[in-house]
């Protein structure tokens, strides 16, 4: 998933952490368009059991609201330990974080690449302002 991430987008900065992979456009400015977690640390309570199970990762990303809508929005107890099924993200849902576990190749070629380009080219023209 990372080098999906970066083969598509040359101008992505990344930084890793223990068990995250955040990337961005500006190395010292961290508004970010898309992570990967593969473990809970960061989680309250584990909700995705990132660290029970063995090649799991979360791939979350801020989308615009409309999308956040007809994607998640009517969710109201989503299961984040789901495979390959858009949810709001745990923790930051309020701020249209959406995430996925372990995307299918068709959800990650139809769904997620573009809501990932989306967000890089929403970062890249705030960023050119």
């Amino acid at each position: 998933m990372i080098r999906l991430i970066t083969e598509a987008h040359p101008d992505a900065v990344l930084a890793r952490l223990d068990g995250a992979a955040f990337f961005s456009l500006d190395d010292k400015h961290w508004p970010n368009f898309a992570t990967i977690v593969w473990t809970d640390e960061h989680d309250d309570g584990a909700p995705s059991n990132l660290s029970a199970r063995d090649g799991v990762f979360r791939v979350n990303l801020a989308v615009d609201p409309g999308t956040f809508h007809s994607l998640v929005g009517s969710q109201a107890d989503p299961d984040y330990a789901a495979l390959d099924t858009f949810v709001p993200h745990p923790a930051y849902a309020k701020q249209r974080l959406i995430s996925i576990l372990n995307p299918s190749h068709a959800t990650l070629r139809d769904q997620l690449m573009p809501m990932i380009k989306a967000g890089h080219d929403r970062l890249a023209a705030r960023r050119n302002r």
